[in-house]
C-alpha cells in the first residue's frame, strides 16, 4: 500500500470530503525519534488531519498543527505543504504508559492552527482542550468555531499506517438539503480497520455505494523536512555574533538539531567567520605573503 489521498463531492449532496492513508511517510516521521507507542498513535492522527485540512483549504504554502499543554506531552506538531509533504516532532517528559488518554497526555492545553502562505500574512486560530475530547473531536471543534464549518473527522493509527475521512457541509442551497445528515450517518459507520487496511476507493464504495460520488484524482503525501544548513545559518545570524562567538568560546564549536528530522548541524569557527562575513567590519591584514 502506497500513500495516497483521494477528494469526492457527492452529486446532488451539499457535501465534500476527503480520505487518506499514510504508510511510507507516517514510519518515516516515526523513526526521527524513539516516540512512546501511544504518542505513535497521537502523531498519525495528527498527520492524517494535516493532510485531510490541507487538501480541503487548498492552500499554497504551509498549514501547521499543533497540540500543547502542562501534562506528559507537551506539545506536538505537524507540518503540512500544499505539495503534500509532511513532517511532525513532538516533545514529552517521563515514562508515559501506553494506555494514557488524550487529556491524561495533555492536562490544561490548548490547539492551534497556524496557516502560512507562500504570498500573504500568516494566520493563526486557537482554541482550548477540552477534557474528553479526542483529536477528531478537538479539529471538529476548531472548524465550527473559528471556520463556522460543519466538519466531521474519523481518525485511525495504530503505529504502522494512519489514516483519517473527512466530509464537510457545503454552503446552503447547494444540493439536497437532507444530504448532509444522510452522508454523517452512513460515515459514522466507518471502522479504523477500513481506514488503516483497505484500498481508499474499496472504503468509499462500502460507505456510499447507494449515493452518486465523483472522486478526484489521488495525491500523494511524502515526508520531507525543509531545515537545511543554509536556513540554520541564517537562524545562527539572528542570533547574533557575540552569542555564537560565545558558545564557539565555550564549546569550540556551534551544534543544532532539527526537532523534525534529527538532523545535524556543525558549525565551527571558519564556518561561523563566513556566515557573518559583511556583518559588522572586519579587519584585513594588508601585508602580502
Amino acid at each position: 500500500m502506497k500513500d495516497s489521498l483521494e477528494r469526492f463531492l457527492f452529486d446532488g449532496l451539499p457535501v465534500r470530503g476527503e480520505i487518506v492513508q499514510l504508510d511510507a511517510t507516517y514510519k518515516e516521521v516515526l523513526t526521527r525519534h524513539p516516540y512512546p507507542p501511544v504518542l505513535q498513535k497521537r502523531i498519525g492522527e495528527l498527520l492524517s488531519a494535516a493532510a485531510l485540512l490541507t487538501a480541503t483549504i487548498k492552500l499554497d504554502g504551509t498549514l501547521v498543527m499543533q497540540l500543547r499543554g502542562n501534562g506528559p506531552l507537551k506539545m506536538l506538531v505537524v507540518e503540512c505543504t500544499s505539495e503534500m509533504t509532511l513532517r511532525a516532532t513532538a516533545r514529552w517528559e517521563g515514562l508515559i504508559p501506553s494506555d494514557a488518554t488524550l487529556a491524561e497526555l495533555i492536562g490544561q492545553g490548548q490547539f492551534a492552527i497556524m496557516i502560512d502562505p507562500q504570498d500573504g500574512e500568516t494566520w493563526q486560530g486557537i482554541v482550548g482542550f477540552e477534557k474528553g475530547q479526542s483529536v477528531a473531536e478537538i479539529i471538529e471543534n476548531y472548524m465550527q468555531r473559528s471556520e463556522q464549518l460543519d466538519t466531521k473527522i474519523w481518525l485511525a493509527a495504530d503505529g504502522e499506517m494512519a489514516g483519517g475521512l473527512l466530509i464537510q457541509k457545503l454552503p446552503e442551497g447547494q444540493g439536497d438539503a437532507d444530504g448532509w445528515d444522510r452522508v454523517t450517518a452512513l460515515s459514522q459507520t466507518i471502522q479504523d480497520e477500513e481506514l488503516l487496511s483497505l484500498p481508499l476507493r474499496e472504503t468509499l464504495y462500502r460507505l456510499y455505494n447507494e449515493e452518486k460520488v465523483r472522486i478526484f484524482d489521488p495525491v500523494f503525501p511524502s515526508f520531507a523536512c525543509t531545515c537545511s544548513r543554509e536556513r540554520v545559518g541564517g537562524m545562527l545570524k539572528m542570533l547574533g555574533k557575540e552569542e555564537i562567538e560565545g558558545l564557539l568560546a565555550e564549546h569550540g564549536h556551534v551544534d543544532v538539531g532539527c526537532e523534525f528530522c534529527n538532523e545535524k548541524y556543525q558549525f565551527d569557527q571558519v564556518d561561523v567567520t563566513q556566515l557573518f562575513i559583511g556583518h559588522g567590519i572586519t579587519e584585513v591584514n594588508p601585508q602580502l605573503h
